[in-house]
C-alpha cells in the first residue's frame, strides 16, 4: 500500500508492508466554496456582531490589516484587494492603508516571498506592506499588565494607532493555543518580544491546558482574550481550508464572536477521534511553507502525540528546506542535547520569561516523553541534525518497517496533512470555545 505525505511543495511517498495493518487520518470531506471571492466579499457585507466593513471606514483615515507570516498557508489573495478596495471606495486614503505581516519572533518575509505572501501585485502597488519588528522597542505601544498572569503587553504601533483594526488569518489546530487566527495574530503575531517571551514562558508551556484544539483553561488563550480587551477590540477575517487548501469557510466581523464561529466551523474536520493508539504513527509536518524548518515540524509531533503508544515510534517527514530554524532555536535544541530532557526542563520552568524559540524545544519534550521521534528529511544540513535531539530516519519506509517490526499488532496510523488535522485517543468531546465569557 502506498500513500503520500505533504512534504515540501509535493508529496512524499510511504510504502507500506502488505502485512501493516492501516489506518489513514485526515479530515472527513469538506466543503467548497464554488466562489470563493465572492464569498470573501459576502463576508464583508453581512459580518458577525459588526457593521459591514463599508459602513465601518466610513470618515476614517487610517486602517491596519495585520496577515500572517510565511508559515502559514492563508489564502491572502483571495481577500486582501477586496477588503481593500472596499476600504477605498469608503474614503480611507491609500496612504493611510497598512498590510502588517504578524511575524512574531520569526524573521521578516522580504522581496520575492513577500509578494508570493501577499499573492496580488495590486496590493503591494497601492498600500503599504511591512513587517512587524518585534525587538524594535519605539515600534510598540505599552498598554499595561493582564490582570490575572501581570504579563507586560506591549504591541504594534501601527496596529494599536490605527482607526481599523483589522486581523486575518488561518482557522487551524493550534499546539499551544488551542487554534490559530483570530486574537493569535495580534498576540504573538504583533507584539512585542517582552510580552511573546512572557507567555510562552516554561510555566505557560508547561500547562496542560496548552494544547492542540483545547481553550478551556488555556493560559495562552486567556492572555490572548484579555490583550484584545485591553486593545479595545479589532476585527477579523478568518478563513477555513480543506486537505488541498480550497476555501471551505471565511467569515469576517468581530474579533471574538467572527474567531469562535471560525473554530466550531473547524472543529467539525480538524479533530479526529480514534478508539485506540498506536505503536507506530508516521505523519508529516503538513508540508509547505509549514515544513520549511525543523522549528515548525514540531507542530506536527506534537498533534500526532495523543495516539501514540507509551513506548511506540512517531515518524515524521518534513523537508526541513531552510534548515533547522533561527540561531536562538539551534542553541536551545543543542542546550537540550547537552543537558538531557529532564534538566532542561526545569532550567525552564524557574524563569519569568523564555529565551526566544525555547519554546518550541519544551514542547518537542511532550511526544518524546510518550515515545521515540524519528525525523525524515532530505534537506536537513548533516550538521543540524545532531541537534534535533531525535533519531534520524535515512528512509521512511526503513523507519516504518523497523517500527512495525517490534509492533505487536503491526497497526500503523498514517497522518498524510500533518497537524492540520488532529487526532486524539476516544470518544470524548473537546470543550467549547469560551471566549465570549470573558470581560
Amino acid at each position: 500500500m502506498q500513500i503520500h505525505l505533504n512534504y515540501g511543495r509535493g508529496t512524499v511517498p510511504l510504502n507500506l508492508p502488505d502485512e501493516a495493518a492501516v489506518t489513514v487520518i485526515r479530515k472527513p470531506v469538506m466543503p467548497v466554496l464554488p466562489d470563493p471571492v465572492a464569498g470573501v466579499l459576502n463576508a464583508l457585507l453581512k459580518p458577525v456582531e459588526a457593521p459591514s466593513l463599508g459602513e465601518l471606514a466610513r470618515g476614517r483615515t487610517t486602517a491596519c490589516i495585520a496577515i500572517c507570516d510565511i508559515t502559514r498557508p492563508v489564502p491572502n489573495h483571495l481577500f486582501l484587494r477586496p477588503m481593500i478596495e472596499t476600504l477605498l471606495h469608503a474614503g480611507v486614503p491609500a496612504a493611510g492603508i497598512t498590510v502588517l505581516v504578524a511575524t512574531g519572533l520569526h524573521r521578516p518575509n522580504e522581496g520575492a516571498e513577500l509578494a508570493e505572501l501577499v499573492g496580488d501585485p495590486w496590493v503591494l502597488e497601492t498600500v503599504k506592506v511591512e513587517n512587524h519588528f518585534a525587538r524594535n522597542d519605539a515600534d510598540h505601544v505599552n498598554l499595561g499588565r493582564t490582570r490575572t498572569r501581570g504579563t507586560v503587553v506591549r504591541l504594534d504601533r501601527r496596529f494599536v494607532e490605527a482607526d481599523l483594526r483589522i486581523a486575518t488569518g488561518l482557522v487551524e489546530p493550534h499546539f499551544m493555543a488551542g487554534y490559530s487566527g483570530g486574537r493569535k495574530v495580534i498576540a504573538p503575531g504583533l507584539a512585542h518580544a517582552e510580552t511573546i517571551t512572557t507567555f510562552h514562558s516554561g510555566r505557560f508551556m508547561a500547562d496542560v491546558n496548552a494544547a492542540n484544539c483545547n481553550f478551556e483553561s488555556n493560559p495562552l488563550h486567556e492572555e490572548q482574550l484579555e490583550i484584545v480587551r485591553m486593545l479595545g477590540g479589532a476585527l477579523a477575517l478568518n478563513t477555513v481550508l480543506d486537505e488541498h487548501r480550497r476555501l471551505s469557510f471565511v467569515n469576517f466581523g468581530d474579533i471574538l464572536t467572527s474567531h469562535a464561529e471560525a473554530v466550531q466551523v473547524a472543529r467539525q474536520f480538524c479533530e479526529v477521534r480514534l478508539p485506540r493508539r498506536f505503536h507506530t504513527v508516521v505523519t508529516s509536518a503538513a508540508g509547505y511553507p509549514l515544513d520549511k524548518t525543523y522549528y515548525q515540524t514540531v507542530k506536527g509531533m506534537v498533534g500526532a502525540m495523543e495516539i501514540l503508544e507509551p513506548g511506540g515510534d512517531l515518524i515524521i517527514a518534513s523537508e526541513c528546506s531552510e534548515g533547522i530554524g533561527s540561531a536562538e532555536f539551534l542553541e536551545s535544541q543543542q542546550r537540550l542535547v547537552r543537558l538531557g530532557p529532564d534538566t532542561f526542563l526545569s532550567s525552564l520552568l524557574s524563569k519569568s520569561h523564555a529565551a526566544i524559540d525555547e519554546w518550541q524545544t519544551q514542547m518537542q519534550l511532550k511526544p518524546q516523553a510518550i515515545g521515540n521521534v524519528h525525523l525524515y528529511s532530505d534537506k536537513l544540513p548533516a550538521a543540524h541534525q545532531s541537534a534535533t535531539g531525535v533519531a534520524m530516519a535515512p528512509s521512511l519506509d526503513e523507519a516504518v518497517r523497523s517500527s512495525l517490526a517490534r509492533s505487536p499488532d503491526k497497526a500503523v496510523a498514517v497522518i498524510p496533512e500533518g497537524p492540520y488535522v488532529v487526532p486524539f485517543f476516544g470518544n470524548g468531546t473537546t470543550t467549547p470555545q469560551p471566549a465570549l465569557a470573558m470581560s
